[in-house]
């Protein structure tokens, strides 16, 4: 088992409606300071869609740019924990991240979307802080069950309701 790893700091600021919450970010993302950053990830190729630019192509600080001028936050469940490699499943030890805080972070944030199901498991948490709370279907290669498309219908579906596609 590696030792104790830690997350990435929240992407949200006044303009934030929503945010995504993942679990916590896999190998790659954290190698690279980014969230979603394995290739075969289908975070950024989703939002692409949802808003007709390609977020691959900008560089990433231009990538959260986008995302907080569409009104969107990024954070994860997980503040820190133990794990080998990148699946949910190996998560141990771990770290709730400081939800309350988004509430100062975000003071507009009115919905949190869990991406998957490790994340979901917080909904609890964050409905008693006052959130309406949502579950997306996982952008991760491993939720190879759903198609892309299956997965951008239920995404669009919470974005329009939200404000933001």
């Amino acid at each position: 088992m590696t030792g104790r790893l830690v997350g990435l700091a929240p992407v949200a600021d006044a303009r934030t409606r929503l945010v995504v919450l993942g679990s916590f970010p896999s190998v790659a993302s954290l190698g690279a300071g980014q969230y979603y950053a394995h290739p075969r990830n289908q975070f950024w190729p989703i939002l692409s869609a949802l808003w007709g630019l390609d977020l691959r192509a900008l560089p990433y600080p231009e990538r959260l740019q986008e995302v907080l001028r569409h009104g969107l936050g990024i954070w994860d469940v997980y503040a820190a924990c133990r794990r080998e490699g990148s699946l949910d499943t190996a998560i141990e030890d771990a770290e709730l991240n400081d939800f309350a805080a988004l509430r100062r972070l975000a003071p507009a944030l009115h919905a949190v979307a869990h991406n998957g199901g490790e994340s979901a498991r917080a909904m609890k948490r964050l409905r008693a802080l006052g959130f309406e709370t949502l579950r997306l279907p996982s952008t991760s290669p491993a939720n190879a069950s759903w198609s892309f498309e299956r997965k951008l219908a239920a995404w669009r579906e919470v974005f329009v309701a939200h404000g933001l596609a």
